[in-house]
C-alpha cells in the first residue's frame, strides 16, 4: 500500500481533530505549531489547510490567519437545512435500494447506538451516530450523493457533535434513527425520508437549544 503523503496525513489529523472537539469552531489554527506539532515544514501544512477550506471545515482569511469554520445564525440553520434535505433523499434511496447485508450493517450499528445512549457514552455515541448515518449514504447506491452527503456531514459534525450535549438530546436522536431505520426495513421510502429530514433539521426550540450549547461551549474555551 502506497504510504500517505504527508499532505494527506495532516489534513486527515486535522479533519478528526476538529470533528472530535479540539478544535472547536472559531478556533484558530497557527501555520508554525501545526507544524511543529507534526515536524514537517509549513507546505504540506498550508496544503492540508487548503484542501479542509475546500470542505468547508475551515475558513482561511488574509492578513487574519485560518480559522475552523464558524457560522451565524442564518448560515448555521441554511447548512442544517440543506443537510436535512440531502440525508433525506439518502433515506428515501436506501428504503429502495438496500441490501441484505447493509441493512444488517445498519440494524448493527443501531443497536450499538442503543446502548452506547442508554450507558450516555455521548463521545463513542457520536461516533457511532457518523457511522450509521455513513451506512445509509452507502445504501443509496449513488457515488455522488453518497460523497456529496459525507461532505456537508463533514462539514457540520463539530455542530452536530455539540447538539448532543443538549440535555436528552442522545435518547431523542436514537429514538429517531428507530424511526428511520423501521421505515428503510419495511421499504417505505415516504416514511423514511419524513423521518430523516425531521431528525436532522434544526428548527423552533431544538434550534435554541443548539445556539445555547454553542455560546455554553465558546464561553469554556
Amino acid at each position: 500500500m502506497a504510504r500517505k503523503s504527508n499532505t494527506v496525513r495532516i489534513r486527515e489529523a486535522l479533519e478528526n481533530a476538529i470533528v472530535n472537539g479540539r478544535f472547536v469552531p472559531g478556533t484558530r489554527l497557527d501555520p508554525a505549531m501545526l507544524a511543529q506539532e507534526f515536524e514537517c515544514s509549513r507546505t504540506p501544512i498550508r496544503e492540508a489547510l487548503q484542501q479542509l477550506e475546500a470542505s468547508g471545515l475551515v475558513r482561511i482569511h488574509s492578513k487574519q490567519g485560518t480559522f475552523v469554520s464558524e457560522w451565524n445564525v442564518e448560515e448555521l440553520a441554511e447548512r442544517f437545512e440543506a443537510m436535512a434535505e440531502m440525508e433525506a433523499t439518502c433515506a428515501r434511496l436506501a428504503a429502495r435500494r438496500i441490501t441484505d447485508t447493509e441493512l444488517a450493517e445498519l440494524e448493527a450499528r443501531h443497536e450499538a447506538c442503543r446502548q452506547l445512549a442508554a450507558d450516555e457514552r455521548f463521545d463513542d455515541y457520536y461516533a457511532e451516530n457518523s457511522a450509521f448515518h455513513a451506512c445509509i449514504y452507502r445504501a443509496t447506491h449513488n457515488t455522488f450523493i453518497a460523497q456529496e452527503a459525507m461532505r456537508l456531514h463533514a462539514m457540520l459534525q463539530p455542530y452536530r457533535r455539540i447538539q448532543l450535549q443538549v440535555r436528552n438530546r442522545v435518547k431523542r436522536s436514537f429514538n429517531e434513527h428507530e424511526d428511520v431505520v423501521a421505515a428503510i426495513r419495511d421499504g417505505d421510502d415516504a416514511a423514511a425520508e419524513q423521518a430523516m429530514r425531521g431528525h436532522v433539521l434544526i428548527q423552533g426550540d431544538r434550534f435554541h437549544d443548539l445556539l445555547a450549547a454553542l455560546r455554553s461551549d465558546g464561553a469554556g474555551r
